[in-house]
């Protein structure tokens, strides 16, 4: 800045000259503002040029890329598979993957066309879902599944509550688990299971795969799940959604919106059960299978009241709740009037768990596996009971669970099943009656989870002896009705067994369960033949699993436990040393020693070794009982009881 050349102090003249001067720098600086001004908006002008040309080419790019893409997505391997052989890959998947129709049809648009074009792999829904998530997920399943097509129904309805009520008993006991044996029998899964289960099944769960839509996150989740009845120790919620990711890993199927308003949420809550089952009862004459579980009563339950109707397809039905609740009389299907004709001739699996039924409904005859869990507000006389039995002459499996039935109104006669192989009942002591009217020749699997108030082993024992001694290979007596640790103890159902001299009747018992009984008593029946327990022979040669609950022991329990363990599962080394070793069940091997490990053969018979050993809340074996049955023992499940003053511990050993 260069200083003004005017003198000091200004005067008249110098004061005229300087404004004059003022004037020609402010029109210079305009007109050099106006220069800059142009200058830019030439430059924004170029900029702005060249920026277009460059999105134009950015645009041909893009053009260009996906045309490289489809290209060599045309000419790739895959693209030349026949329609035909992409879509025997399809079922194959659909085998695997109820729902893999909708990762299939979200690959591409031909995959698309090719997956929508098959109603086949939409034919089995698989859904766990909330009350607050859309129905309308079971519209459009339903209308890609085409109009011919049979449908296989599960859908599990899962409600908050319960998965936190879950946490919390889970929180209250520390747990440390190991992988149990595959295939193990006796493995309790972590699916869905009704209240104490009705059937316990052979097999170690189910491999059912479901898409679950709703929970805590607005996705959608890949959640395994039981396609059966769980045959667990006790009572489980449904599954919470796992952190793992899925071969099958499914996309959202709507974006994630913001949370919505408790009075919507409550309005959606109220119609759910009304707007699926209009859609599924729809569909009502192409069902195979339908099952509907729900943990416990919903605002739409009433919707239920809706299936009713032809169902020439209908293989198997199940409506299951975990809770019991109070409903009126339905006008249903299971509830239909004995006049009623609905073409349901091809039902053979029945599962009614605390839902309404009448005992002479059309539904409850000719079935080859029937499961009924009564609501406590029904009072059947147990008559109709042995009615509902003898509608069934084909039975295989039979469950029946009544907590208050009456007494019989007309006498109860003989009923004979020539098929059935498993036999469970549960609840009130009157079931007990029913075993003296029936003939079971082929019974394999008898479960009395029922309350004792006579001696239960006399009623068994003659079920058996009037059936013709069928090879009888599980026995479960209280095992799934003591629930708590403190069951048949201070209160509450127990195994009702005064003697067990009547195992010595079940050579081929493979497995055997016990609730609410004296430890003593039974460990003695089972141990090697001796002075002390009267037996001449081993009870149960061929047992290989057994599981006790709320079996407390008192005084030498625990010794007498290791003692039957050591005869029936002694060290193999020192075993062989011995020559104590035959070859096996009925080899005639075997010494009639009784220590240092050798195994005791009696009458030519050599014991079965035990493989799997469950003690739930019975007694406190101790650190070092538990390392010597492992040893022994292939797999041990053991669990402190708490009255004990500790807090219970599930230890699981192989």
């Amino acid at each position: 800045m260069h200083p003004l050349d005017l003198p000091e102090p200004p005067t008249q003249a110098s004061i005229a000259h300087a404004r004059a001067q003022l004037v020609a720098l402010h029109e210079s600086s305009q007109v050099l503002e106006r220069r800059i001004s142009d200058a830019r908006d030439a430059l924004a002008r170029i900029v702005e040029e060249r920026q277009a040309a460059i999105r134009e080419m950015e645009r041909e790019l893009a053009v260009l890329d996906d045309s490289v893409a489809l290209t060599k997505a045309y000419v790739s391997p895959i693209k030349r598979l026949p329609h035909e052989l992409l879509r025997h890959i399809f079922l194959f998947n659909f085998d695997d993957c109820a729902w893999s129709a909708w990762v299939l049809a979200a690959v591409c648009s031909l995959w698309r066309k090719v997956a929508l074009a098959m109603p086949t792999i939409w034919s089995k829904i698989r859904l766990v879902t909330t009350q607050a998530s859309s129905a309308e997920t079971i519209r459009l399943w339903l209308e890609r599944s085409g109009r011919t097509v049979p449908l296989d129904i599960e859908i599990i309805l899962k409600s908050p509550s319960v998965h936190s009520a879950a946490l919390d008993s889970l929180s209250r006991r520390r747990y440390l688990s190991i992988p149990h044996a595959a295939g193990d029998p006796w493995v309790a899964t972590g699916g869905w299971a009704t209240p104490p289960p009705l059937v316990h099944t052979g097999a170690a769960g189910g491999t059912a795969v479901h898409l679950q839509i709703g929970g805590a996150h607005p996705t959608v989740h890949v959640v395994p799940v039981q396609a059966v009845v769980n045959d667990g120790v006790g009572p489980a919620p449904p599954p919470s959604p796992p952190g793992h990711t899925h071969e099958w890993e499914m996309p959202p199927l709507m974006p994630a919106r913001t949370a919505p308003s408790s009075q919507q949420r409550l309005r959606k809550n109220m119609h759910w059960g009304h707007i699926a089952f209009y859609y599924l009862v729809e569909q009502m004459h192409r069902w195979e299978r339908f099952v509907f579980r729900f943990d416990k009563q919903f605002a739409s339950i009433g919707a239920l009241k809706s299936i009713e109707g032809d169902a020439p397809l209908l293989r198997e039905f199940e409506i299951s709740c975990s809770d019991p609740a109070f409903y009126g009389d339905w006008k249903w299907l299971p509830s239909a009037p004995v006049n009623t004709h609905f073409d349901i001739g091809n039902l053979r699996t029945l599962t009614l768990q605390h839902v309404p039924f009448k005992w002479s409904s059309p539904m409850l005859r000719n079935l080859r596996h029937l499961h009924l869990r009564s609501l406590p507000t029904v009072h059947i006389a147990l008559d109709r009971i042995l009615h509902i039995v003898a509608a069934n002459p084909q039975l295989e499996s039979l469950a029946l669970h009544f907590n208050s039935p009456n007494q019989p109104v007309l006498p109860l006669s003989p009923v004979t099943l020539p098929e059935l192989k498993t036999l469970n009942f549960g609840g009130h002591y009157l079931l007990a009656n029913l075993l003296e009217s029936l003939l079971l020749p082929v019974l394999d699997t008898l479960i009395l989870d029922i309350e004792a108030r006579d001696p239960i082993e006399e009623a068994v024992s003659a079920l058996l002896t009037r059936s013709g001694t069928p090879p009888l290979t599980r026995l479960s007596l209280c095992y799934g009705a003591s629930a708590g640790a403190h069951a048949g103890f201070y209160w509450g159902s127990s195994a009702g067994v005064t003697s067990w001299h009547f195992l010595g009747e079940l050579e081929h018992l493979a497995a055997l369960q016990v609730g609410s009984a004296q430890l003593e008593p039974l460990i003695s029946a089972l141990s090697a033949p001796d002075e002390d327990n009267g037996q001449d022979r081993w009870v149960c040669p061929r047992l290989i699993t057994l599981a006790m609950r709320g079996c407390h022991a008192h005084g030498d329990g625990v010794a007498k436990l290791v003692q039957m363990v050591e005869a029936r599962n002694p060290d193999i080394g020192v075993a062989a040393a011995a020559g104590g070793i035959g070859p096996g069940l009925g080899g005639g091997g075997g010494g009639g020693g009784g220590g240092g490990g050798t195994l005791f053969g009696v009458g030519g018979v050599v014991p079965a070794r035990l493989r799997h050993l469950e003690l739930y809340d019975c007694t406190a074996l101790g650190p070092d009982v538990t390392k010597w049955l492992k040893t022994r023992i292939e797999e041990v499940v053991c669990t402190e009881p708490s009255f004990e003053g500790c807090v219970g511990r599930l230890v699981l050993v192989h």
